[in-house]
């Protein structure tokens, strides 16, 4: 009666605790309920033990795993070395225990240790790995288990798959979706939603787009997947119609939907998912608003983490009235909310309102973190204010790799290179061990600067760590020797990759382009569509500017019927790059039809189009484009100028242009800079206007710029002006005397005009101040080999 009354008592209070743990569901908290749930497992072991059933290894088994569930891994743990008789099941239960508390050392040593292992076994340590960034070891783990000729099930292939993408392997990938199918589990839920995320992590999106069409029905997990998978490689249009299909066939959208749709309106860029008003000359998001309603009527207003979403997707938008907006109502904030204010003031180069937040963020009782002095830095580089942005990563006692990056990126975004390098150098001597961002960034200061010999120190530092194979930072490679003009080593560097993605495959693109090797170009675009590779806008950017280049319009053609089957026309950049292929290959009418059909024209495609008309000596054409841009209300900038009065230079339309470049600062507000001065006095001079080029030159505040004397001097030749002649070589003379072409310049007028004497005297000049002709060459092609000759 005794043991009775002993079990009644525990029986009792394990209802106590059930029925707490339901009734007061509304106020009990997680950890309450937990606590209460171990202190009944703790009446139990205590029972176990004064009824001498320790022994009862399936009773111990079971306390194990209520201690794990509420937490308590140190008490299943214990309770498992004392256990006087294990079976496979103990060891389940505790391995369970480590791997869901994130214990990975005391998980593999117990996996290490046990006698025997089954497929739950593997399934527990690979899942632990997988989620806990050690995407290589599960691999690792997946292969010996394939080894012991255990078969996987769908968990274990779902959390290989999820490794594979964690680690970029989609060879790995590949075989996984091989024995998927030889097991008959391509189409399982957890498998298909593993297989789609993976090709989707690997940026394989047409793999991931056939596995998402195979599959036999959708969740919000699928389309969650497949939009990141789109947004990652930048298909953020396609990623939002993803979004819309998801709503539109009536998946339940949940908040993890919601944030991942708004990383994909943070991703996109202004001309993407914005209107112009044009009552008060704001931008707005469209597309985000409209997320931000829909987060509202799901009810999820209160949501921190989508509320940090949101405040993310203004802030990457510059949008920052309306993130302080929100930010100002919203019920909960976290660092994250400060955080992402500090950083969106920084991306508009505003440090004080920056700095103002971290204040705020002070005074309210939250701690700043890593992130936040980051952020502050970044805020301070932005701005152009290096040197303070260089005195708080001063005073940081112990500066994060997060620290140096930023700090690194503002040197180099603000061309300070050399002291990008120095601070590299710094790094090594202070053992921080770089990473791939660091390789990146110093890769690229290397490469402003030509430095040459400097990128080689990095490329052998590379060779030391773990990311020599680093698409991001091999992408930086093959960009340093490009820019240096070492294309074999760019390809040398390419083709020691094991694997490649597109932006590896545009660096060698464009590197091809930089050193006119237009038609190589060409060929590696075409190789790269045959490895499957799905371009992007800068894929098409950069070929056609080698076709450009090659003048072949049948290429430029190909390339455009490719651009509007992959749904690329509509954007700015490979719009720009089809107008301009099409009017350097001649087809003036054919850039003019693609511009005419373009349903949203930036100031840049009206750039080009300009340009294209004055370069084919349309120049008529080209000043009515410009009126009917400004018509319009698009707002013409510096280069807009440059394109309509170099037409009118060429065409001899010498008033038009000068009433266009008056224009500039009294209708549109812009200080004309050297290249609009240079464009006026050569329209003024090839016209004979001389007296107005030199009442012109007597005002312009460029006056140390050799390209204005240069265009004055051709000027004169054409009208053999002596005096103004003589000035702009004067001028010349101080600027760089060690340059023959004025000289030269200077020394054609006076022969043209039989003053042989003052061509003596220019050649004595030249002796006196070993100044050198440059030699001239001409060039014949002939059967494929070049002559050629130089002249005196």
């Amino acid at each position: 009666m005794k043991v009775g009354s002993e079990s009644k008592s525990v029986v009792e209070e394990l209802r106590e605790s059930r029925d707490l743990s339901h009734e007061g569901r509304g106020e009990l908290t997680r950890e309450e309920g937990d606590n209460k749930i171990h202190n009944s497992g703790k009446l139990l072991h205590a029972y176990i033990l004064r009824t001498n059933q320790f022994s009862n290894t399936f009773l111990v088994n079971r306390l194990i795993e209520l201690y794990s569930k509420c937490g308590h891994t140190t008490s299943a743990r214990h309770l498992f070395d004392q256990m006087p008789v294990r079976n496979i099941y103990s060891y389940h239960a505790v391995l369970d225990a480590c791997c869901k508390s994130n214990d990975l050392d005391n998980a593999y040593q117990l996996f290490a240790q046990m006698p025997e292992r089954n497929s739950v076994t593997w399934n527990l340590i690979i899942t632990a790995l997988s989620h806990n960034g050690y995407e290589n070891k599960a691999l690792e783990n997946f292969y010996l288990m394939r080894l012991g000729g255990f078969e996987p099930t769908r968990f274990t292939l779902a959390s290989v798959l999820s490794a594979c993408g964690g680690a970029s392997d989609v060879e790995c990938g590949r075989e996984c979706h091989g024995v998927a199918i030889k097991l008959g589990l391509d189409e399982n839920f957890f498998v298909g939603n593993a297989l789609l995320g993976m090709y989707a992590k690997c940026a394989f999106v047409r793999d991931a787009v056939e596995v998402f069409k195979d599959l036999p029905e959708h969740n919000e997990v699928t389309f969650t997947a497949m939009m990141k998978g789109l947004m990652e490689t930048d298909r953020v249009h396609e990623a939002f119609d993803m979004f819309k299909l998801m709503n539109r066939v009536g998946i339940s959208i949940d908040s993890v939907s919601l944030s991942s749709v708004l990383g994909v309106c943070a991703k996109s860029g202004f001309e993407d998912f914005v209107v112009d008003n044009d009552n008060d000359g704001n931008w707005h998001n469209v597309h985000g608003k409209q997320i931000h309603g829909l987060v509202i009527n799901l009810g999820f207003e209160r949501d921190l983490q989508l509320n940090n979403s949101l405040l993310d997707m203004y802030a990457k938008h510059g949008d920052m009235e309306c993130a302080e907006m929100l930010f100002d109502n919203m019920s909960e904030v976290s660092v994250v909310s400060w955080n992402v204010m500090i950083g969106g003031f920084g991306q508009k180069y505003n440090k004080e309102r920056a700095m103002e937040y971290m204040e705020k963020m002070k005074n309210q009782g939250f701690e700043p973190n890593e992130v936040t002095y980051v952020n502050i830095l970044a805020a301070c580089v932005k701005s152009g204010d290096v040197e303070t942005g260089r005195q708080m990563f001063d005073n940081m006692s112990c500066p994060s790799l997060s620290s140096w990056n930023a700090l690194l990126s503002g040197y180099s975004q603000n061309e300070h290179h050399r002291e990008a390098v120095m601070l590299f150098r710094e790094m090594q001597f202070r053992n921080v061990q770089p990473d791939r961002t660091t390789f990146a960034i110093v890769l690229s200061s290397c490469a402003g600067m030509g430095l040459l010999d400097g990128g080689k120190q990095v490329h052998a530092a590379l060779l030391k760590g773990e990311v020599y194979t680093d698409l991001y930072v091999a992408s930086g490679l093959i960009g340093l020797y490009s820019k240096c003009s070492k294309i074999e080593m760019s390809k040398h560097v390419f083709d020691e990759l094991p694997q490649y993605d597109v932006v590896c495959w545009n660096s060698m693109i464009a590197g091809l382009s930089l050193n006119s090797l237009d038609a190589e170009a060409f060929i590696f675009f075409k190789q790269m569509l045959g490895k499957g590779m799905l371009p992007t806008e800068f894929s098409f950017a950069t070929v056609l500017r080698s076709c450009s280049a090659l003048t072949s319009l049948s290429l430029g053609r190909q390339i455009h019927d490719l651009i509007v089957k992959d749904g690329f026309a509509i954007d700015m950049y490979v719009g720009s790059a089809l107008i301009d292929m099409y009017c350097k290959c001649g087809d003036v009418d054919g850039a003019w039809q693609f511009f005419d059909a373009m349903s949203c024209k930036s100031t840049v495609t009206w750039n080009e189009i300009i340009h294209g008309y004055a370069q084919n000596g349309r120049g008529d054409e080209a000043v009515t484009l410009f009126e009917n841009m400004i018509l319009t209300g698009t707002k013409p900038d510096d280069i807009t100028f440059v394109a309509v009065l170099a037409a009118c230079s060429h065409s001899g339309l010498v008033d038009s242009g000068l009433k266009i470049f008056n224009s500039m600062q009294q209708e549109h507000g812009l200080e004309p800079l050297v290249d609009h001065y240079t464009c006026i006095i050569d329209s003024l001079g090839r016209a004979g206007r001389i007296n107005e080029v030199e009442a012109l030159i007597d005002k312009i505040p460029c006056k140390d710029d050799p390209v204005v004397w240069e265009v004055l001097l051709s000027s004169c030749r054409i009208h053999a002006d002596v005096n103004l002649a003589r000035r702009a070589a004067n001028e010349l003379f101080r600027l760089d005397p060690k340059n023959s072409a004025p000289y030269a310049l200077l020394a054609s007028i006076y022969s043209s005009l039989g003053r042989w004497d003052d061509v003596k005297d220019v050649r004595g000049m030249m002796d006196e101040r070993q100044v050198s002709k440059d030699p001239g060459y001409s060039w014949v092609e002939h059967k494929t080999r070049m002559h050629t000759s130089l002249g005196s």
